[in-house]
């Protein structure tokens, strides 16, 4: 076992190389310059998403598919991945992640609006995108389609699903979490509880999820921003130090000094970007897959709404834990930066008798909204491969994962979750780089011609299930 894990953990570190992050970043920056930086657009997309299209075709409100889309990417990797990408790339990391998240705006601006352009409906009138319709209808490469729906049904076992599982019962089986004397709770037990309601919300397929998660996200991501910004507020003496350090050690990991891992620029940008992709999943094409649903007059309405779940994951977010933990080490020798997970514990450890609570309950709720916003893409990703009549089975091996994801070691898991991630995002950056001239068209007829609220009359496709 010890093999097959340096193994899994070279191949990924080669996938991660410079190869990989060139191809994503330079995707990010290509299509921020070619899209006339849509970032700036931001405040204009965020009223959007709360905007109602009722008179357009879709499956769920473009709130509801945002919804969704958080659920799935604002999740341990916000926290726990964050604090990982601290411990082996240094103070450095939070700089690139953040950079990933600013530039990944347009990239997920770009997928949102593919995946309406390319969007087909099954006889019932359920609506399907994502990559794998680019892929087929955009470019016909069918094959590589496939390929994306693969690699997406693998990765969502790991990031979606049993990594969650994993960190949800751990967490809750730390001794004294809930109080002194307190055992915590079993791992099978937890396991038991998140997968059974893990089953209730996933048996009403996209709308019974992005009500769940319509109404968590708002309440997860309020709370855990609140205990950020006490313990930013706790340190706010160390913040100008923090900055400083974060930036320059982002381009100069040695100037972070002994307190911290030295390390390369390579490491900093390899631990800071893949962190940033497993949180934002820009690049990745698991959000298009929700954005396919949404209730949209046009493309480039729901390509906006899109772009803002990466302003909140991760240039929000992950931004504030970052400053949270790093400001944490400054100020609290005593805290171990070289452990990921007790990192995170420490700091919020600082907060006086809630700190634990706050973070258990961020944990919990962002782990458990992951694993139902995955359950949507891997089980769309399955139709795309085997057919409708596969989706129920899936489900039941779904919900049968999240138990075993949360009773087994996952040590391994979190290297093979990165590996998938990076394959996964290759057919969709290619296809996003190929149909870039597609992502301009619509963006200057809705967009730029100041069109927004026009209805695209295309006829959607009807397929075969």
């Amino acid at each position: 076992m010890e093999s097959f894990s340096k193994i899994v953990s070279d191949i990924t570190a080669a996938l991660w190389g410079w190869p990989t992050i060139i191809l994503l970043l330079g995707t990010h920056i290509f299509l921020t310059v070619r899209l006339r930086f849509p970032q700036l657009q931001i405040f204009k997309a965020i009223k959007l998403s709360v905007t109602k299209d009722k008179d357009s075709t879709g499956d769920v409100s473009q709130f509801g598919a945002l919804a969704t889309s958080l659920a799935a990417t604002i999740g341990t990797g916000n926290i726990i991945g964050v604090a990982t990408a601290i411990a082996l790339g240094g103070p450095g990391a939070v700089l690139w992640c953040w950079i990933t998240g600013v530039f990944g705006i347009a990239t997920k601006y770009s997928e949102g609006l593919l995946a309406i352009k390319y969007r087909v409906k099954t006889s019932d009138g359920t609506m399907l995108g994502g990559p794998m319709y680019a892929l087929e209808r955009g470019l016909k490469m069918k094959w590589l389609a496939v390929v994306f729906c693969i690699f997406t049904a693998i990765a969502a076992l790991g990031i979606g699903n049993t990594v969650q599982a994993n960190a949800i019962s751990t967490l809750l089986a730390e001794p004294g979490l809930f109080g002194e004397g307190f055992m915590g709770i079993p791992t099978w037990l937890s396991g038991l509880v998140c997968a059974a309601v893990v089953a209730l919300v996933i048996i009403f397929g996209v709308k019974g999820i992005a009500n769940v998660c319509g109404a968590l996200v708002p309440f997860m991501a309020v709370f855990y921003v609140i205990g950020c910004l006490v313990i930013i507020g706790l340190n706010w003496e160390f913040m100008g130090e923090t900055i400083s350090l974060i930036v320059r050690s982002a381009i100069n990991p040695e100037a972070a000094g002994g307190g911290f891992i030295g390390g390369t620029i390579m490491m900093a940008a390899r631990f800071g970007i893949a962190r940033g992709l497993f949180s934002n999943e820009s690049g990745m094409g698991s959000a298009p897959i929700v954005a396919a649903a949404a209730q949209t007059r046009n493309p480039v309405r729901q390509a906006l709404v899109s772009s803002t779940a990466t302003f909140w994951d991760t240039v929000v977010v992950c931004a504030l834990t970052g400053l949270v933990l790093v400001s944490s080490i400054i100020a609290y020798p005593d805290i171990s930066y070289s452990d990921g997970a007790k990192l995170t514990q420490a700091a919020f450890g600082k907060i006086p008798y809630i700190g634990s609570i706050i973070l258990t309950i961020g944990l919990v709720t962002f782990a458990f909204s992951t694993i139902l916003g995955w359950s949507y893409y891997a089980e769309k990703a399955i139709e795309y491969l085997a057919g409708k009549k596969t989706i129920y089975v899936y489900r039941g091996i779904w919900v049968v994962l999240v138990f075993v994801g949360a009773v087994v070691d996952l040590s391994l898991v979190w290297n093979i979750a990165d590996g998938t991630n990076a394959l996964m995002a290759i057919p969709n950056l290619i296809s996003l780089l190929l149909l870039s001239g597609v992502v301009v068209a619509e963006t200057r007829k809705y967009l730029w011609n100041k069109r927004l609220d026009d209805y695209d009359t295309s006829e959607i496709p009807e397929i075969d299930d």
